[in-house]
C-alpha cells in the first residue's frame, strides 16, 4: 500500500509540474479545431 502511495505522489507531482504544459497542448488543440470548424463553416456557406 505504501509503494501504491508514494507512486501516487510522485504522478501527482510529475502532473503538477508539467500543467502548464498540459494547458497549452490543450489550448492549441482547441484553437486548431476551432479554426477547422470556422474554415469548413465559411467554405460551405
Amino acid at each position: 500500500m505504501q509503494m501504491v502511495m508514494r507512486g501516487y505522489k510522485g504522478l501527482s507531482l510529475l502532473v503538477w509540474l508539467n500543467w502548464d504544459r498540459v494547458f497549452m497542448m490543450g489550448t492549441v488543440v482547441v484553437g486548431l479545431l476551432a479554426g477547422a470548424f470556422l474554415g469548413t463553416a465559411i467554405l460551405n456557406h
